[in-house]
């Protein structure tokens, strides 16, 4: 049930080019940076990115875009990122823009078998292109496909050798979801116990749904618009 392994490196040591991955965080909270960093190292491209956002411009997913090893993102948010703009407008990036409350529930359609849901948001927009359509109780829903992930990359607060995690506060986003929905997953921590170290009552993902676990380190935790008073 050990399944630490020795870091970020050998975590994603066999993802591919054309890889399907989801990567937990909101905006550059609870984003795991070293896993991202590692995978600018492999070299791999061609990759399907979920994850709320596409990071900013040399930070998170941004280290990614700058490589050109993204072919795809799927997003609800990608307003911070330069070169996520440029690749967009340049027909060099595929973008799936997807209502947030979407996202989520397309995550937790995937970690529990779903292969599908019917959904209100997006109904008579552009988002409903294409997509099949079904009234109940007098509204109209759309219907959205669980994704097909290859592999889940999370970053959490506390973790054990069996996979356990704990996430902080806002951190927690859609880390919780996204584990449960890889075909591997990979979690990330800031501090690494042994088991029986986390109560039980506070572990928000169960080990069984995670695959590989490492101590991560040298996060920076950077803050994506930061807004200060003027001096009176």
């Amino acid at each position: 049930m050990n399944k630490v392994v020795a870091g970020a490196d050998e975590a994603v040591r066999d993802i591919p080019s054309g890889a399907m991955l989801m990567l937990g965080g909101f905006g550059l909270c609870g984003i795991p940076e070293n896993c991202i960093a590692a995978l600018v190292k492999t070299g791999v491209n061609n990759l399907t990115c979920i994850s709320n956002n596409a990071g900013i411009d040399g930070f998170g997913i941004g280290l990614l875009l700058q490589t050109r090893q993204v072919k795809k993102m799927i997003s609800s948010y990608v307003g911070e990122n330069a070169e996520f703009e440029r690749q967009l407008l340049s027909g060099e990036l595929e973008v799936e823009l997807v209502p947030q409350g979407t996202l989520a529930t397309r995550c937790m359609a995937t970690g529990y078998g779903m292969p599908a849901v019917y959904l209100q948001a997006g109904y008579g927009t552009e988002v409903a292109e294409g997509k099949e359509i079904r009234e109940f109780n007098g509204k109209n829903y759309l219907l959205e496909h669980a994704f097909d992930s290859d592999f889940a990359i999370v970053k959490a607060w506390k973790g054990d050798r069996m996979g356990n995690l704990i996430f902080k506060d806002t951190a927690r986003n859609f880390n919780p979801l996204m584990a449960m929905a890889g075909k591997i997953t990979i979690a990330e921590v800031e501090e690494l116990v042994e088991p029986g170290e986390l109560d039980p009552n506070y572990i928000h993902t169960p080990g069984i749904y995670v695959h590989r676990i490492f101590k991560g380190s040298n996060y920076e935790k950077r803050i994506e618009q930061r807004t200060v008073r003027k001096k009176s």
